[in-house]
């Protein structure tokens, strides 16, 4: 009968637990020291080995030859615990288990000593899914159970364990397992099972695992199924309906090149070969991610999922990484947006037509330091005193030649005329007299008042427009 690879390549002993050095270095140390816990929670990811490191510690627990951290796998008990026969080993589902009458059951269980084994070893997967009457009824049977009763946890939600239940138990943390660990074991997998896989087919399996050895060899057993004994990127890409990091190349720089019509037509050509937005949308996000890790000289191919190489010297020479993080951005906001989206393609479309023109785009930062500039430029921020006429006082004469600059349509005005309109909106105001100064005596500088808060009279001129004229005029200090 045909068994699926997570199921057969289970580990049976520690020294399968892949990824858990620390639980793994503890555990057997405690075996072999003797020193038993009457209670331990597992806690971590799915897929990451908790079940299988309970069921490797009871089996070491009741080894005939034990407790040792190598159980022999040849006693009575060993073969028992591995069919799942023995009596003194009992699984519950905590899921399916939550009332506190299955936890009555077991503390009247818990009375009655192992049958053949040296430990009554309970294990509750799930243990997160109790009630709380559960919990706390179980609460004096975890403190102080017989000498021949252990009691293993699993969850994958530590924060729902209350912490009465923690403080009993010994506590693991388990971890998500590297991508290279990963990869590795499947090598070995295709090995055994006689099939040749591309090392980047198998790198992506383990990258789309996220972490889970359990779910790495479920997409395994999948993607063997449609291989016929070879494993392609390219037939992975096929049969799924990926995106390779050609096209993904290839698009990036038709919007690097300002071409928005190659841009479009490459998206129209993905969604046509059965791509689906979200799926392309993550694919973008996850290109843009790299190139951005790139530009920060992060090189780690574990974190890229491709050789370095291989990302498009053309885009990483075109962006810096403001317009990476940009795009980025843009493309994260599109994710959360076409769920709610009248038309999901047109909102992809919208956002690959605004990538063609990133390297245009003016960040915030780069904005400040072009305004610093040009107030230098200006004498703006030079170390001269510059006039700034209290609120009623009398301007300082303009020029003789008044600057100006293009405003709405294609009529100019100038400066003087601003500030004609401004003074004439504050006397319209009632200010105070102006009071006379001299054109070149400054005022003293506890005397200077600072802009305005409130904005002008003129509807036509926000406070914003007057701060810029002022800049530009030279009459405030930054």
């Amino acid at each position: 009968m045909y068994e699926v690879t997570a199921t057969r390549r289970r580990p049976r002993v520690f020294d399968e637990l892949v990824g858990q050095d620390f639980v793994v270095a503890t555990l057997k140390n405690s075996l072999n020291t003797g020193q038993i816990a009457h209670a331990y929670l597992f806690s971590g990811p799915r897929g990451c080995g908790k079940t299988s490191a309970a069921r490797i510690l009871a089996r070491s627990l009741n080894c005939r030859q034990g407790p040792s951290a190598s159980p022999c796998g040849a006693c009575p008990n060993c073969l028992e615990i591995a069919r799942g026969a023995t009596l003194d080993i009992i699984e519950i589902d905590g899921a399916s288990n939550t009332s506190v009458n299955d936890v009555r059951q077991i503390k009247d269980e818990v009375l009655f000593p192992p049958n053949s084994s040296r430990y009554k070893i309970y294990i509750i997967d799930e243990v997160h899914m109790l009630s709380t009457s559960a919990f706390n009824a179980l609460l004096k049977t975890i403190e102080e159970p017989p000498p021949y009763i252990v009691f293993i946890f699993a969850t994958t939600e530590l924060y729902k364990v209350p912490a009465t239940i923690k403080s009993r138990c010994q506590q693991f943390a388990f971890r998500l397992i590297p991508l290279e660990t990963i990869a590795g074991i499947l090598k070995k997998t295709c090995e055994e099972l006689h099939i040749e896989a591309e090392d980047e087919a198998l790198f992506w399996i383990a990258r789309e695992s996220t972490g889970s050895m359990r779910d790495a060899y479920t997409l395994f057993d999948q993607i063997a199924s449609f291989s016929e004994g070879t494993i392609r990127s390219s037939l992975i890409r096929e049969k799924l309906g990926l995106i390779g990091l050609e096209r993904l190349n290839e698009l990036s720089e038709a919007c690097a090149a300002h071409n928005t019509e190659q841009a479009l037509l490459i998206i129209d050509e993905m969604l046509q070969s059965g791509v689906a937005i979200e799926q392309l949308v993550v694919d973008l996000a996850g290109f843009y991610r790299n190139l951005l890790l790139l530009k920060n000289d992060v090189t780690r191919e574990s974190l890229l999922g491709f050789p370095p190489e291989r990302f498009s010297q053309t885009v990483l020479s075109a962006l810096d990484s403001i317009r990476l993080e940009r795009a980025l951005e843009m493309l994260l906001a599109l994710y959360r947006d076409i769920r709610y989206s009248v038309s999901p393609r047109f909102e992809l479309e919208t956002v690959i037509a605004k990538l063609c023109w990133l390297s245009d785009w003016v960040s915030p930062l780069e904005l400040k330091n072009a305004v610093a500039a040009a107030q230098q430029v200006l004498g703006v921020m030079s170390n001269k005193p510059l006039i700034v006429p209290q609120q009623g006082t009398a301007r300082p004469q303009q020029e003789n030649t008044p600057r100006t600059y293009p405003s709405s349509g294609s009529q100019k005005r100038s400066f003087t005329e601003e500030f004609s309109k401004i003074t004439a909106s504050r006397e319209a105001a009632r200010e105070p007299a102006p009071v006379k100064q001299s054109k070149d005596e400054p005022l003293p500088v506890e005397e200077r008042s600072p802009l305005p808060s409130a904005p002008p009279e003129n509807p036509s001129l926000p406070l914003q427009t007057e701060r810029v004229l002022r800049i530009f005029h030279g009459t405030i200090v930054q």
